[in-house]
Parts: structure tokens; C-alpha cells; sequence
């Protein structure tokens, strides 16, 4: 494998929030890990239980699963709710859309992917923020 491919994949880990990835060419192969051996990658769910702790009434309260059908992340990247940074944003809550509508751009690996309703309804609710990281199968929006 060309060494300005692994330098490259480099460069593009320490700009995004990908934590490892793993690349096979042939029968060569190159893994590289945002972690040292040292710092274990469990560390980062650590935050989850302090968070449930602080609002279990909140917890209880909502239901596991929205209502409404959910609009998930089709891909790992960085979620936009608008085409520029001084624009207006593509939808808001309480908006109707029609099935192929632009709601976001989600952007991966310098990509701009434009994700569009699967069905036609009314924005519940926008459940991330403008510039947020967000994983694949992330619930984006509740649309009723």
C-alpha cells in the first residue's frame, strides 16, 4: 500500500470523529486507531450512566421508542440542517414535507449527502443540531 494513501486516511481520521478504521487493498491491509493502547476505547460510554442519572424522571417519563415514523442517518458524518451557514434551515418543526423533500445534508468524508423524507407528513421533531456528529441508524426527525 503507497505510503500517501496511509498518510492521507490519516489526515481524514484526525478531521472527522471516526475512531478506527481499517482499509484492505490485496492481501495488504492498514488499520489505524484515534486511541493509543493505553487509553481504552470504553472509556467513552462512561458518560451515558451519569447522564440517565441526573434526569431519571425524564427517563421513565418517555417512551423507548418515538411515536411517529423515524427518520434514521443513513451514514456516519457530520449532520447540517441547512445548505450554507448563513442560510435558513431546510425544515423546522411543524412543517409539512412530501416525500423526496431535502431535510439535512450529512456530510462524510468531504461529501455532501443530501437526505431526503421517506414519507410525506408533519416534522414532530428534530432530534439533533446543526454541525452535530451523528453515528449511522441515529434517529434524525419524527415525521407524523
Amino acid at each position: 500500500m503507497d505510503i500517501r494513501k496511509v498518510k492521507k486516511l490519516i489526515e481524514l481520521i484526525e478531521e472527522s470523529d471516526i475512531a478506527e478504521i481499517e482499509i484492505h487493498e490485496g492481501e495488504e491491509s492498514v488499520r489505524i486507531n484515534r486511541y493509543s493502547s493505553t487509553q481504552p476505547v470504553a472509556q467513552a460510554p462512561v458518560a451515558a450512566p451519569v447522564v440517565t442519572t441526573t434526569s431519571p424522571a425524564a427517563v421513565t417519563d418517555t417512551p423507548a421508542e418515538p411515536t411517529g415514523h423515524v427518520v434514521k442517518s443513513p451514514m456516519v458524518g457530520t449532520y447540517y440542517s441547512s445548505p450554507a451557514p448563513d442560510a435558513g434551515p431546510f425544515i423546522k418543526a411543524g412543517q409539512s414535507v412530501q416525500k423526496g423533500d431535502t431535510l439535512c445534508i450529512i456530510e462524510a468524508m468531504k461529501i455532501l449527502n443530501q437526505i431526503e423524507a421517506d414519507k410525506s407528513g408533519v416534522i414532530q421533531s428534530i432530534l439533533v443540531e446543526s454541525g452535530q456528529a451523528v453515528e449511522f441508524d441515529q434517529p434524525l426527525f419524527i415525521i407524523e
